[in-house]
């Protein structure tokens, strides 16, 4: 079968034929029909996050067709269409046995430590990985396994300060970003929307897609904020960025009482003291979602109350792909159809 090779920081991405992956008792081999291309993977592709073997193929947010199952298998059939959950976990621990995969401290992550979906074939190493899509297209499913998984999780942080005439701030209008400001407008619909982002064409889109102000992140921030809301500031803000600026920017932003949760990875740092931020402000982290959230999501997308906006791309355009996701000019999500 086709897959693409990482062999390293520095190295172009390769396309080779592998040898079709054996499947075990629990395990699952699915054929990919759609696998996002994330952000998130250029760290791992400049070398900011170590993979577990080498070469590897990357990918984590994949969706396709049950080709073949292990003899343990019950919960799907060769043939069904299913969602990946990428957070793979140990399954065994007390926070997985709870539900939350993806804050497992011994993660087995697609991608990083096994095997991902940049391939025409993907095994998952346990069918509890697996969400059917009951009839919703793998190549839309594909990037809501973690471009809208995520978001999901962060927005449901903030929606205890949201609703009508609350507002909730959006830094980074990507991949992550679009899918949030489609979630929040699900979740809480009187909420009021702003947009943060040094792109032109992603705050249109943030428009065409909800929000009611946009703000140029090249510029003072907080001060346009402060402006468009009455010196008040925003109750809630998602940063899908996490650099220095942007978490500044969060923290100039924010109100009294306000919650700011940091999605991004960038590795920015905020400084956070009893008067750096305006009083009793919340900061937390989020990271993707569990595999019940993951079904949240999916039943969004299929009542049409979430939309990802996708590119179609081959495997074989990878290369070019990350070159325009470095450079910034990538809408929404590109997903990979092998």
């Amino acid at each position: 079968m086709k897959a693409t090779r990482f062999y390293g920081a520095g190295h172009a991405i390769q396309i080779e034929d592998v040898p079709e992956p054996e499947v075990g008792p629990n395990a699952v081999l699915v054929k990919i029909a759609g696998a996002g291309v994330c952000h998130s993977d250029l760290h791992v592709i400049d070398g900011e996050v170590g993979v577990k073997r080498n070469p590897i193929t990357l990918g984590h947010e994949n969706a396709g067709v049950v080709e073949k199952i292990g003899s343990q298998v019950t919960a799907v059939q060769p043939g069904d269409g299913v969602a990946v959950f990428g957070a793979w976990g140990c399954g065994v621990c007390n926070i997985c046995e709870r539900g939350e995969e993806n804050l497992c401290q011994n993660p087995i992550y697609p991608g990083i430590m096994v095997d991902g979906g940049w391939a025409e074939k993907l095994l998952v190493s346990h069918s509890r990985n697996l969400v059917k899509l009951n009839g919703l297209d793998p190549v839309v499913a594909a990037p809501l396994t973690d471009a809208a998984l995520t978001p999901y999780r962060a927005i449901k942080k903030t929606v205890s300060r949201l609703g009508p005439g609350k507002r909730l701030g959006i830094i980074g209008v990507g991949g992550l970003g679009h899918m949030a400001l489609q979630i929040a407008r699900a979740l809480t619909p009187a909420t009021r929307l702003y947009a943060i982002d040094v792109n032109k064409d992603k705050l249109a889109m943030a428009k065409e897609l909800g929000a009611e102000v946009t703000i140029d992140g090249a510029g003072d921030v907080g001060a346009a904020v402060k402006a468009a809301t009455d010196g008040e500031g925003l109750d809630a803000i998602v940063d899908f960025v996490g650099n220095d600026q942007t978490l500044a920017n969060a923290a100039a932003s924010a109100a009294i009482g306000a919650k700011v949760v940091i999605v991004g990875i960038a590795g920015g740092t905020l400084p956070y003291s009893f008067w750096k931020l305006p009083l009793e402000c919340e900061v937390t982290s989020s990271i993707w979602g569990s595999r019940q959230e993951l079904k949240e999501v999916l039943e969004l997308a299929r009542t049409g109350l979430i939309t990802p906006h996708i590119e179609r791309q081959p495997l074989e355009a990878i290369n070019e792909v990350l070159s325009r996701l470095h450079a910034g000019e990538i809408q929404g999500r590109v997903v990979l159809t092998p």
